[in-house]
């Protein structure tokens, strides 16, 4: 079944994760080079909108690609999360970091400039020289033995001003570069600074850039300790105006909220609000490697609908072009009729409005071409595309689920990642149901006094009060009839579906941790459980 993928996998898809990714990146080589490629090369896609993939695209690390206005922290976000600093790193209130610095991990400390980067086959960035050396001179590479890094490659870029004269001091298009990272990067993380909300000119067309790569997006509204509760909430609600002026989709972006550097916090009242979501990203960072496959087959996946669109759009154009006179009239009414072409298109091959390119853009690349050396459909290439994506990604798919679930979860390690895992420091230690958890007293004893005076006023029987009198008390928490039965089932330790004094106690402590916003246990932790019902209980565990 998988005769296709074995060519390059060499069979090694059972050895673990590492080798999981080899089998199927090299299985996505093999069909990009047999199946899409010359799709793209016949009706001139590179040319229109992405270079050629090469072997380092479908071999790099997980990539995560930080953009923001400047001094909104992204050079010290990733000091942060490094846990170390990194060669050609600049931090300052001002604008410091001009270029972009690809952050990767090295057995030695060094900068590899960009005009040398672009000419290193094994880094995925050899396609970059078409921006020129107004970029490349803005472009290096930072490497360092840093745990993190094995894991992981980080994207830093220029802080964004407002202003026509940062663009056109630029040297190179800014935005075309960004849209590059956009497409083979794993994270875009949008940095904002709870002071600078206002999306500039440039900012606004950064982000629009980032068009048909939205599942990649998400938000940190970094520096959130120096505004207090109030402010907290009218800056995130103007933030999310601001977002949904340049970010044209349905759906709310994830917005991570907090104060990435190693800081004593300046506001501690949202301190546990703050490391939820640092605990948040973390995770979702963390998870990159894991779904790496899964990221490089589905951009495969939009890469080769955009290359079927560009198809039809070319073969159109070239089937319309009269044969001898009229060709430079002709081919003017056609760009300016691109938008009603893009709707005979999605009607005659039942194509959805998303998977066009953008009709400007296009027509502004068609202006320099000659359309009379355009092809025409060829039918035979657009079925071997169909074909791909119809059997051989779906087997592909079938394939990663099954590993995935036969391996254990590869994840980001050291640097700040190691720090929120184990420990007193670690998230939720010593809070809710992990409350008491390292103490030798029973934590639910200091409020038992009180518990038991309420205990008394239900009437129990040989020390006991029934599941009805139980009911009565614990309702008016009011909570909801799922939560109160699992309460009681964690609880009820012997089963005996009453519910002696310390038995009580507990019902009550869950039904406080519940209240205070936390999560019940699945099953009751053995420092939660009663004393007197310790042995036993622990015995029948």
């Amino acid at each position: 079944m998988f005769s296709w993928l074995s060519k390059q996998g060499g069979g090694r898809e059972r050895a673990g994760g590492t080798d999981l990714v080899h089998t199927v990146t090299g299985g996505l080589r093999d069909l990009y080079l047999r199946k899409l490629l010359p799709l793209e090369e016949h009706y001139r896609f590179h040319e229109f909108h992405s270079p050629a993939l090469e072997e380092a695209d479908f071999e790099n690390k997980p990539m995560v690609l930080l953009v923001g206005q400047y001094s909104t922290g992204k050079t010290t976000f990733i000091r942060y999360l490094l846990e170390q600093d990194f060669p050609g790193m600049r931090i300052g209130p001002e604008p410091t970091t001009d270029s972009f610095i690809a952050v990767m991990y090295g057995d030695t400390e060094g900068n590899v400039p960009g005009n040398a980067l672009v000419v290193d086959p094994k880094k995925p960035f050899r396609k970059l020289s078409r921006f020129g050396n107004a970029f490349l001179n803005r472009f290096m590479c930072s490497q360092l033995p840093n745990q993190v890094l094995k894991s992981i490659s980080i994207i830093d870029s220029p802080g964004i001003l407002s202003g026509e004269k940062q663009r056109i001091s630029r040297g190179y298009d800014f935005c075309q570069v960004l849209q590059w990272f956009a497409e083979r990067v794993d994270r875009i993380i949008l940095l904002f600074d709870a002071h600078k909300l206002d999306i500039s000119d440039e900012f606004s067309e950064a982000i629009k850039s980032f068009r048909g790569q939205d599942d990649k997006i998400r938000v940190v509204l970094n520096k959130a300790d120096q505004v207090d509760t109030q402010q907290l909430m009218r800056v995130y609600g103007a933030l999310m105006w601001s977002l949904g002026k340049v970010i044209d989709t349905p759906e709310v972006l994830r917005v991570y909220i907090g104060s990435f550097w190693a800081h004593p916090l300046r506001n501690t009242e949202n301190r546990r609000l703050f490391e939820a979501e640092a605990q948040d990203l973390f995770k979702d960072i963390q998870s990159l490697p894991q779904k790496a496959a899964v990221r490089k087959l589905n951009d495969l996946i939009k890469r080769a609908r955009l290359a079927k669109v560009h198809a039809y759009i070319i073969s159109y154009l070239k089937k319309e072009m009269p044969s001898v006179f009229g060709k430079e009239n002709k081919k003017k009414e056609l760009i300016n009729k691109l938008p009603e072409i893009y709707i005979q298109l999605q009607r005659e091959y039942h194509i959805s409005a998303g998977d066009f390119p953008e009709v400007k853009k296009m027509q502004e690349l068609l202006e320099n071409c000659d359309f009379t050396k355009f092809h025409s459909l060829k039918p035979k290439l657009i079925e071997t595309v169909d074909n791909m994506l119809a059997n051989k990604i779906a087997s592909l798919m079938n394939l990663i689920r099954q590993e995935e679930s036969n391996m254990p979860t590869e994840m980001v390690h050291g640097g700040a990642f190691d720090g929120t895992m184990a420990g007193p420091f670690g998230h939720g230690y010593g809070e809710g149901a992990k409350e008491g958890a390292d103490e030798d007293e029973w934590v639910v004893a200091k409020d038992k006094p009180a518990y038991d005076e309420i205990f008394y006023t239900l009437s129990p029987i040989n020390g006991k009060i029934s599941g009805i009198s139980a009911k009565k008390e614990m309702v008016t928490s009011k909570l909801p009839n799922s939560v109160l039965g699992k309460i009681w089932k964690l609880a009820d330790c012997d089963g005996d579906g009453m519910l002696d004094d310390e038995e009580f106690a507990l019902a009550k402590h869950l039904i406080k941790i519940k209240l205070d916003g936390y999560e019940l246990p699945g099953t009751l932790p053995s420092h939660l459980v009663p004393p007197s019902h310790r042995k036993p209980f622990q015995a029948a565990e």
